[in-house]
């Protein structure tokens, strides 16, 4: 979540179209680059204001950090799902809204994002209920954005000054990303990317797991 983020007004969330599937056939680079590169500039304005727990780390390297995990740890190169990566909390965290997204992106690339964010009007608890079953019932590639965001944040722990890398928040991480898995399970039975998404992310745990075992001072 980003840090000092100005409070933004609850509105109701109206139901985002569901995405089209991506397409099978041999993307066009220059298309794809095009995109993304668009996706990168808004999000980078979007969260100018914005930086991440560390209170140094500009918000927008998260995203971009999402993105790179979908194509380069995940192998997966969808134009409209990195896209959507990079724009994955730009609902949820900044002045934007569906329509803005739509427009210059498409409503592939904004019905993404609708899946990802989160109904800010709800008591927490039932906040992050209807998250989980908003992206259940969701395109699958929304699920693999989830798996590469669990996945940053595990990996963003790093960098947390000494005394911020609380217990809570390990843990907080360390069940998002075991939420993101659960959630994405069912699309490893017909997609490889996501099998391989929940493999990498696993992977991610143990070794974190390890390195906090090594830590503990012995008894």
């Amino acid at each position: 979540m980003p840090k000092k983020q100005s409070p933004k007004p609850a509105r109701p969330t109206a139901a985002a179209p569901t995405p089209t599937p991506a397409k099978s056939a041999k993307p066009d680079p220059a298309r794809k680059i095009s995109l993304v590169q668009q996706a990168i500039s808004f999000a980078q304005r979007r969260h100018r204001h914005q930086t991440r727990r560390d209170g140094n780390t500009p918000y927008a390297a998260h995203v971009v950090r999402v993105a790179f995990t979908i194509e380069r740890v995940f192998d997966h190169h969808d134009e409209a799902t990195i896209a959507a990566a990079l724009l994955h909390d730009t609902i949820e965290d900044t002045h934007t809204d569906f329509e803005d997204l739509a427009e210059p992106f498409g409503q592939d690339v904004a019905g993404l994002v609708a899946a990802l964010t989160k109904n800010m009007a709800l008591p927490e608890i039932d906040r992050e209920r209807a998250y989980d079953l908003q992206l259940a019932r969701a395109d699958w590639r929304a699920r693999l954005i989830k798996l590469a965001d669990a996945y940053d944040n595990l990996c963003d722990t790093e960098t947390l000054p000494d005394g911020q890398a609380d217990a809570k928040r390990l843990k907080d991480a360390f069940d998002r990303a075991h939420r993101a898995i659960t959630l994405a399970e069912t699309d490893a039975r017909t997609h490889d990317t996501s099998q391989r998404a929940i493999d990498a992310l696993t992977a991610l745990i143990d070794a974190k797991l390890k390195a906090k075992a090594k830590k503990k001072p012995a008894k």
